[in-house]
């Protein structure tokens, strides 16, 4: 019988392993797995590279991984936000490593390493110092780089409901990364609020099938479904 369902945050986090690479779902705080990222710094993974929108606000969750040392290198689209002094008090220390990537890039990076697509050519950074060190090629008059895609060892993803396939419904924007996250990592836990029985989902709103899904971790903050 296929179930997903891990009943504690140590089963969740269970084999994750040092120098992974590791997803993080979420657009500031709105669809944050926030309880996965507090089970990981307790898992006690390093030598992390992270990838999320941007680099941690205050001293919780990211940058409170960062601020452990636990992450070698950052991947994101806005480093500097409100908030972010972690992140910046390390990076001008020259203790962690920086890669700035376009959201709509990152996405599509993430997008593409889960259909099997190895790279991919936009416009996005073209011209600029992102594109430095990428091939560049012209397309009907316009000039285009080649993107990578990005594969995980790891994604850690928030959902509203799940069933123990693994198949994963989301509420309104907290949607936003993490599907093409759930796409791109070799292990994908996801943190949902509401776990349903097998065959209750409505199929036309389920927008992860849990064939991406390695385990489902229940945490009820006491939101209604509604």
């Amino acid at each position: 019988m296929i179930n997903k369902i891990v009943q504690s945050m140590a089963e969740a986090m269970e084999g994750i392993k040092d120098g992974s690479t590791v997803l993080i779902g979420g657009f500031g705080s709105v669809g944050q797995p926030d309880a996965l990222i507090e089970g990981l710094i307790e898992q006690g993974a390093k030598d992390l590279t992270c990838v999320a929108n941007n680099a941690g606000t205050g001293h919780v969750g990211l940058a409170r991984l960062m601020e452990l040392g636990r992450v070698r290198k950052i991947i994101c689209s806005f480093p500097r936000s409100a908030g972010s002094v972690v992140f910046e008090e390390l990076y001008k220390a020259g203790k962690i490593e920086l890669e700035i990537v376009p959201q709509g890039t990152m996405a599509e990076r993430m997008r593409a390493a889960g259909a099997g697509i190895p790279a991919f050519f936009t416009a996005t950074g073209a011209g600029t110092l992102l594109a430095r060190g990428k091939e560049a090629r012209e397309f009907d008059g316009r000039e285009y780089i080649m993107e990578r895609s990005l594969p995980a060892d790891v994604a850690l993803i928030e959902a509203w409901e799940a069933d123990r396939w693994g198949n994963l419904i989301y509420k309104d924007s907290g949607r936003n990364f993490n599907p093409v996250m759930a796409m791109a990592a070799t292990l994908t836990i996801a943190q949902v609020q509401h776990i349903g029985e097998l065959g209750t989902l409505d199929p036309e709103k389920i927008v992860t099938p849990g064939v991406y899904v390695n385990r489902v971790l229940q945490v009820d903050r006491g939101a209604p479904w509604v």
